[in-house]
């Protein structure tokens, strides 16, 4: 999970893009970077760190152009290396920069294929890095001195046919114009906008509505799975589907946690999904336990908010606050390495005792990953005075890794893999667990767009929908993945930085 942005702009477009990916925050906070165009000159700054530390005055002065992308990173692989921050860039052909929102599946085999036939050399550990390269390969086939949309759309169709896995891309071609496509699935969400300036019809494409909204863009639609979309230096828009076979299979996840509840992503409102969830999850309380006697329903927050309030509004309970958050302190999902995410909980909530004292109490959170959180946020509960704990889940067990850019990549790193629903109740302490059930909450994003017949849900149900996954590569990613991986990984990271400090 990464956040994207691209503008073509009839005015400089570095204070739009930085507002930009300082709204698309919550997809990565590990690193971001921007590159701008002007006068066929690329400019770029990235580093790790959050949007405000990466960029200051100094850079944004120096971030010159009328066309400019953006990414903010969220490390799947736990690197903290900054040669790893987007966008990356080639020069050849034309000069290419390129922010990717995803995760490839057949790194290994694209990674030998550029080496020997393409002859292109591939400098980090990031399959970002790997996709810019296979597109500028292919563009650079596909084309001579110039080029048009036409040969642009022809190297995009080549990606499509030898990249597996989930991608959502912007890449700035200098002196061209921006691109923007999605792997044949839409895994990963990508919309686009338009927004007229004095000077004419200004665009941007971004990994969430709410980024469009941030800037006055109007959101004109999402781009399509398989879609690519051109915009040129004089804002002429051209778009082509480059897929054979494209099969909407949008990441559900991103409905239940990823996304901000004010986006609109293939075109569902994710407020309203979640709403839906809470309905659901209210239906299946009252159809397992009828003779609940739960006093009160507490969000845990930010992201269950707008389930926990429908659910207790269907079941005809009390909703109170009882959990304080720290603002500044990041998202303890995405955080990378275990060691910090269980450190984090406590410095990001604190209980609210009057809310809890001698009663029994329904949590709601968004879904149940790891674990960890969720029993010291049970703990907290219970020293805060409760009675009873009992806990709702908004998604489904999480029982398998996710592959297509979700830090869930160890089996045994997720407390439901292998555990039964009460094993994994006695794990977090809790009194009593639900799980929502994974039709409805297949039903509750559908209601939303009846055209999405089918949706990304392997992190629950096992089935990946790029129909390339075994055993054989989910063990080699959870080599590469686990907590003990990351950790070997950033101590090396560390002392690159060290001796790049000398």
């Amino acid at each position: 999970m990464c956040g994207i942005i691209g503008i073509v702009g009839r005015s400089p477009v570095n204070q739009s893009l930085f507002d930009g990916l300082t709204v698309l925050q919550h997809r990565g906070q590990d690193a971001a970077g921007m590159a701008t165009c002007q006068d066929k000159r690329l400019f770029l700054r990235k580093d790790n760190g959050l949007v405000r530390d990466v960029f200051r005055t100094r850079h944004m002065q120096r971030l010159h152009g009328n066309m400019g992308i953006g990414h903010v990173r969220y490390p799947t692989a736990g690197s903290f290396n900054s040669a790893e921050a987007q966008p990356f860039y080639v020069n050849s052909p034309f000069g290419i920069t390129l922010a990717h929102n995803g995760n490839l599946t057949n790194t290994p085999q694209l990674k030998n294929e550029l080496f020997r036939s393409d002859l292109r050399h591939i400098n980090t550990d990031s399959d970002s890095e790997i996709l810019l390269n296979v597109f500028a390969h292919e563009l650079q086939r596909a084309s001579g001195v110039y080029i048009d949309h036409s040969d642009i759309f022809n190297a995009v169709e080549a990606v499509h046919h030898r990249v597996r896995g989930a991608y959502a891309v912007v890449a700035l071609i200098i002196g061209h114009g921006i691109l923007a496509f999605r792997d044949p699935y839409g895994i990963r969400p990508l919309v686009y906008g338009r927004r007229e300036s004095e000077d004419g019809v200004e665009y941007m494409v971004a990994s969430e509505s709410v980024a469009l909204d941030a800037l006055d863009f109007k959101l004109v639609r999402d781009v399509e799975p398989g879609e690519a979309i051109f915009i040129d230096t004089n804002g002429h828009v051209y778009t082509r589907q480059c897929a054979d076979r494209p099969l909407y299979s949008p990441c559900i996840f991103e409905f239940v946690y990823l996304a901000r509840p004010d986006s609109i992503i293939d075109n569902v409102s994710v407020h309203k999904a979640r709403m839906r969830m809470g309905e659901y999850l209210a239906e299946k309380i009252l159809r397992v336990w009828p003779d609940h006697d739960i006093d009160v329903v507490i969000p845990i927050p930010d992201t269950s908010r707008t389930v926990a309030l429908q659910l207790a509004s269907a079941l005809g309970l009390k909703y109170r606050e009882g959990f304080i958050k720290n603002r500044y302190i990041a998202r303890t999902f995405i955080m990378p390495g275990q060691k910090m995410r269980e450190k984090s909980v406590r410095q990001k909530l604190n209980a609210i005792s009057l809310e809890f004292r001698d009663k029994k109490v329904l949590l709601v959170d968004d879904s149940i990953v790891r674990g960890t959180t969720s029993a010291q946020i049970v703990q907290m509960a219970r020293e805060a005075g409760a009675r009873e704990v009992y806990f709702a889940s908004a998604a489904p067990p999480v029982r398998y890794p996710n592959v297509y850019g979700i830090d869930m990549p160890t089996a045994g790193e997720l407390i439901a893999h292998g555990r039964s629903e009460e094993e994994v109740a006695r794990e977090i302490g809790v009194d009593r667990l639900i799980f929502q059930d994974l039709p409805d909450l297949e039903e509750a994003v559908r209601r939303g767009n009846p055209r999405l017949r089918r949706f990304d849900t392997s992190c629950f149900s096992g089935e990946y929908v790029t129909g390339d996954i075994d055993s054989s590569y989910l063990h080699c990613l959870e080599e590469q993945r686990n907590d003990d991986a990351k950790t070997k990984r950033s101590s090396r990271d560390n002392k690159i930085a060290d001796l790049h400090a000398f």
